[in-house]
């Protein structure tokens, strides 16, 4: 049995895989940067007469862009386990929870959705041997 346990906010996610014999950590990076700057880009805004152009729906389809290269990354292992925990602070693991449960195969595997505050990577193996009662 492989229990998977992924920590997940906006920057990164720990996949934390659980058998009987071992105990695996992976930390995928999102690369989602909400702070954008484009060279040469001095205002937040550009000027065109007397109108202004602001371009906040660009980088907002470019941060959407990049969540969801970032959760089809952490879809792709999904598959190996048995059985699944989503955990994490921030609404990304929710956005990761609809994506499992439109796909059947995972739905089945996903045992629960916890919200927990940040934790050092000793707290979150803890928390997924505790989740799944494995000593």
């Amino acid at each position: 049995m492989r229990k998977l346990g992924i920590w997940i906010d906006q920057k990164e996610a720990n996949l934390i895989t659980l058998t009987k014999k071992s105990v695996q950590s992976k930390i995928i990076y999102s690369g989602i940067e909400t702070r954008i700057r484009e060279e040469g880009e001095k205002k937040q805004f550009g000027r065109f007469g007397d109108q202004y152009m602001v371009d906040e729906k660009g980088k907002e389809n470019r941060i959407k862009e990049y969540t969801n290269k970032f959760l089809q990354k952490i879809v792709k292992e999904l598959s190996k386990a048995d059985e699944i925990l989503l955990f994490g602070p921030a609404q990304m693991k929710f956005k990761l929870e609809k994506i499992v449960s439109d796909t059947p195969d995972l739905a089945l595997k996903l045992k629960a959705t916890n919200t927990t505050g940040n934790m050092t990577h000793n707290q979150k193996l803890a928390y997924v041997r505790d989740f799944f009662k494995i000593s």
